[in-house]
């Protein structure tokens, strides 16, 4: 049993939601607590809340972080339809927990050295709030695995300079990188390789619980699927590589996090360790994506075969 909390900014963008889908339907996660960062973290928190309900998971406590960057030099980055279709006005009352995000995850993890992994599939902001709290979190998380960055190879030179994760929060990601954690990182030109279609959403919905019509219900929503006809599964791969580390290539390298660049700030510039820049990741470089999508769509769809 992987003892998990899962670090999100969900909303919009369903990749987040099929992670949480996918977590709740593998029996090997034990999952600790959600915490949300990253703009309406109340809105953010509610829509987690929602879906632990609709999955009968009802005591999995949720938390509210950090609302803004670090330096707050960039806008929070806000577009879409947060909670739309999910969230009715009933579900206004549903609230995190009193605590804060950065003190749950200090907490939790220093309490239970060597056992809690983390998950981060937004920004890092909350994450490098806990790590300055309590440097020594580094060395007491069994694992911290994030979506986030690019390696942008030859082969992902259409992709942008910087992913959203890192460029929303640059500072954060810095201290998150250069604390000492053992970080697996799965960058944005890898989960481009990923997809979810039409097909896939109906066999999720064909489960027939109130939580899988939920999931691909905010599946079709996203505006991106329904123009294009599929989206990534971005955050999904993630989760998977700490159940399924063999569904990516892998290779150990030094990260850097670049803050000052004007149009790089957040761009995530890989090499090979050497003795001057050790190394501080093990990044994903490449996805065996077919075996990957069934192995996702066999969880995420299997009703309450797998719910613990």
């Amino acid at each position: 049993m992987i003892r998990l909390i899962l670090d999100t900014d969900i909303g919009t963008d369903v990749d987040d939601c099929l992670a949480l889908a996918l977590i709740l339907t593998s029996p090997e996660f034990h999952l600790e607590g959600v915490t949300c960062v990253y703009g309406d973290v109340l809105l953010r928190s509610r829509m987690v809340r929602k879906l632990l309900n609709l999955r009968g998971r009802t005591t999995i406590p949720v938390f509210a972080g950090a609302i803004q960057p670090l330096l707050g030099l960039l806008p929070v980055y806000w577009a879409g339809h947060e909670g739309v279709g999910l969230l009715d006005e009933a579900d206004h009352a549903l609230a995190p927990e009193a605590d804060h995000a950065v003190d749950y995850l200090v907490r939790t993890v220093m309490s239970n050295p060597g056992q809690i992994h983390l998950a981060a599939i937004g920004p890092l902001t909350n994450v490098a709030l806990a790590l300055k709290r309590e440097p020594r979190m580094a060395q007491a998380l069994a694992g911290l695995t994030i979506m986030g960055g690019a390696c942008r190879g030859y082969e992902s030179l259409h992709i942008n300079y910087v992913e959203h994760n890192i460029r929303c929060d640059p500072e954060a990601a810095h201290i998150v990188f250069t604390s000492g954690a053992p970080i697996t990182l799965v960058p944005l030109d890898v989960t481009l390789q990923t997809r979810i279609r039409p097909a896939d959403v109906e066999r999720i919905r064909a489960a027939g619980t109130p939580f899988h019509a939920a999931v691909a219900d905010q599946v079709e929503r996203y505006p991106p699927f329904r123009s294009r006809g599929f989206t990534y599964l971005h955050d999904p791969l993630a989760v998977a590589t700490i159940l399924a580390p063999d569904l990516v290539v892998w290779r150990t390298l030094h990260v850097d996090v670049e803050t000052g660049g004007r149009l790089t700030a957040g761009m995530t510039l890989m090499r090979e360790p050497s003795e001057s820049t050790p190394a501080n990741a093990r990044v994903a470089l490449s996805v065996d994506a077919a075996r990957f999508e069934e192995w996702f769509l066999t969880r995420v769809a299997a009703g309450d075969a797998m719910q613990t």
